[in-house]
């Protein structure tokens, strides 16, 4: 049986896909692969994809770090299962006193040789073992007086604000989310164009996803090299020599 790395992890392992680290610390997602197919990144997922590796233990011989998930979603597919181990609280202290936070510990593997664990912490239970549908990240909205924060939140939370934010993320499509306004909320103008200002910013975030693909222009001297070398003829400067200069 081989077992996993240390507790790393990310903020979206999805309820019944969650994430773990699988063998060499890879974080893999459990269940079914993604839908949308990414391109390789590292030269291993590559020879994975086009079949040149075709099992786990393959890579293990020569002790190759697997740094995409993908990689265990295509070699172990829907064989994966996992499991929620134990939710602990752990407290940090600080200068304002303790914080308290939830250690989620997930064990997955394919009942076949092969398993991982994951370890996450987070404020609430939820977040740590549940997938995040909603804002990309947190955003603030202002106008005037009012300030509005808007907060990711997991799945089947609702909305945690006042009716007039809840009408404006229904129309946008969110499902889920917090808020936290400051300010006087109570004039309602204020408020809502606050509340839209920071619905927009969630827009203008650049997620990677939608991360356009750079293309290189070649030089000129990297363009035309051949007809460079082809057509090099060497060309000779006469020397002339300077005049004399007269000393006394």
């Amino acid at each position: 049986r081989r077992c996993s790395g240390g507790p790393r992890g990310r903020d979206d392992p999805g309820m019944g896909n969650r994430g773990a680290f699988l063998a060499s610390g890879a974080w893999v997602t459990g269940g079914k692969a993604k839908d949308k197919e990414c391109m390789p990144v590292t030269k291993l997922r590559r020879l994975v994809k086009d079949m040149k590796i075709k099992s786990l233990e393959e890579i293990y011989v020569f002790s190759l770090p697997i740094k995409e998930s993908e990689i265990i979603d295509f070699l172990l597919g829907a064989s994966l299962k996992d499991e929620v181990l134990k939710i602990m609280p752990v407290q940090k202290q600080t200068h304002a006193g303790q914080r308290t936070r939830f250690k989620a510990f997930v064990a997955i593997g394919d009942y076949d040789g092969h398993v991982g664990l994951g370890v996450k912490c987070s404020k609430e239970v939820a977040i740590a073992t549940v997938k995040l549908h909603t804002v990309p990240c947190k955003v603030t909205g202002r106008c005037g007086s009012v300030l509005v924060r808007l907060i990711r939140a997991p799945r089947g939370t609702g909305f945690v604000s006042a009716p007039v934010a809840k009408k404006l993320f229904m129309m946008a499509g969110i499902h889920d989310c917090y808020t936290s306004a400051r300010g006087c909320t109570a004039t309602l103008g204020n408020f809502a164009k606050a509340t839209f200002d920071a619905i927009c910013k969630t827009y203008s975030y650049l997620t990677p996803d939608l991360w356009k693909e750079t293309v290189f222009t070649k030089s000129p001297y990297q363009e035309f090299t051949d007809h460079l070398v082809k057509n090099r003829t060497r060309v000779s400067v006469p020397r002339t020599q300077a005049p004399a200069v007269a000393t006394t």
